[in-house]
């Protein structure tokens, strides 16, 4: 197989899940934009990550959020996702929502409530039972906001503890992915606030057990791609959560704020190896005034550059430069790879694969936006905490 063959069976391959709450209203703490055609159910929100598969062809998995996406018949959810070429991907957990957790769910201090956040980490297993899910995807609002409101090391035990209970529970081939962030909604000390953390728990808990990399959950200037390459060469890379920031969290489109970043990222993936091993690529972004399927159209498409021209770093050469010391000549290799248009080839690979060249004007020649806002008339919009 030639250079270009491998670059291109490598993209034709990428598998990008996106999220179901990304087709929903969403917006800032001070107010939630709606939108017409935004789906009522888990069920619309499926129809919706369907038409990005459709025309990227590589979003064949769809994130669910419990219980956002609670239904009664999960197996029928599933055979939905299948009936419309997709398929249930990351469960993730809500511990976060609930008057109970205003002082932590899994870590708090009162055993009634941990009792409570426990069970509903193991309803989300009996739910990828039910969907085929591999992966559980867990996030922890868990902190606390003074100094002395809490014992930072018994919060730990309890953290542990709840967490090996869930293990256990796993099946096989299920994943646990403990994802941290460094700050929000706590102020003082967030329970699983860096990397670190998250690694020390999964590296005690065993192999099921896995980190996510949210991008937008880092302190200004932390360099990421070491993150990922460090979680890479211990086989401990889960996931990652793709989205873009300015400020703090703000759950941008991918590539939007800082795409280079996304290249380096990309690049440390494809020099690890987890390219081409179980690490899971996800979205998870809130469009707040931008159109929902569009944008996911293009966040899918921006991690495909990013990828593509991750792909092309001449290794031998940057191998060659390092070795000699030679910096400008290393730094000059992966400037050669980023500043490569890559928008043909991914042109040429999507025509390849049968799909139009040009999914975003593909989408929006389909007719499907028109559709559903004629169609979703009535009934409650999906969105925060629906």
């Amino acid at each position: 197989m030639t250079e270009l063959a491998a670059v291109k069976a490598a993209l034709k391959a990428q598998a990008v899940e996106t999220p179901s709450w990304a087709y929903g209203n969403s917006g800032t703490r001070f107010k939630v934009f709606t939108q017409a055609g935004v789906p009522r159910d888990p069920f619309e929100k499926l129809d919706d990550a369907a038409k990005v598969h459709e025309f990227t062809g590589v979003a064949p998995t769809v994130a669910l959020h419990i219980p956002w996406d609670r239904v009664e018949d999960y197996a029928a959810l599933g055979r939905h996702a299948e009936e419309r070429g997709v398929r249930i991907g990351a469960i993730n957990s809500n511990t976060f929502q609930d008057d109970d957790y205003k002082l932590g769910s899994i870590c708090h201090p009162d055993a009634v409530v941990r009792r409570k956040a426990v069970d509903h980490l193991l309803e989300c297993v009996d739910i990828m039972d039910a969907t085929g899910s591999r992966d559980l995807k867990l996030w922890f609002a868990d902190g606390t906001n003074y100094p002395g409101q809490d014992d930072i090391r018994s919060r730990q035990d309890r953290l542990s503890e709840g967490l090996a209970e869930v293990y256990g529970r796993l099946g096989e081939g299920q994943r646990m992915l403990l994802e941290y962030k460094l700050f929000e909604p706590a102020f003082y000390t967030t329970d699983v606030p860096d990397w670190g953390t998250a690694y020390a728990h999964c590296l005690k808990l065993g192999e099921k057990a896995q980190v996510v990399v949210d991008t937008g959950h880092h302190a200004p200037g932390t360099n990421i791609e070491f993150i990922v390459a460090t979680l890479l060469r211990e086989g401990k890379l889960g996931g990652f959560d793709f989205n873009s920031r300015f400020y703090a969290d703000d759950d941008l489109m991918v590539g939007a704020a800082d795409p280079f970043q996304l290249f380096r990222i990309m690049y440390e993936v494809v020099r690890g190896g987890g390219f081409t091993s179980d690490v899971a690529f996800m979205l998870d972004q809130c469009h707040n005034i931008e159109a929902k399927i569009p944008a996911i159209v293009r966040s899918v498409m921006n991690v495909q550059e990013a990828t593509a021209k991750a792909l092309l770093v001449d290794g031998a050469a940057l191998a060659a430069a390092q070795g000699s010391g030679d910096v400008l000549e290393a730094n000059a290799v992966l400037m050669d790879a980023y500043d490569t248009d890559v928008r043909p080839l991914l042109r040429e690979v999507r025509g390849e694969m049968g799909l139009d060249p040009e999914p975003m004007k593909a989408y929006r020649s389909c007719g499907w936006g028109e559709k559903v806002v004629a169609e979703r008339v009535g009934g409650e919009q999906a969105g925060w905490g629906a």
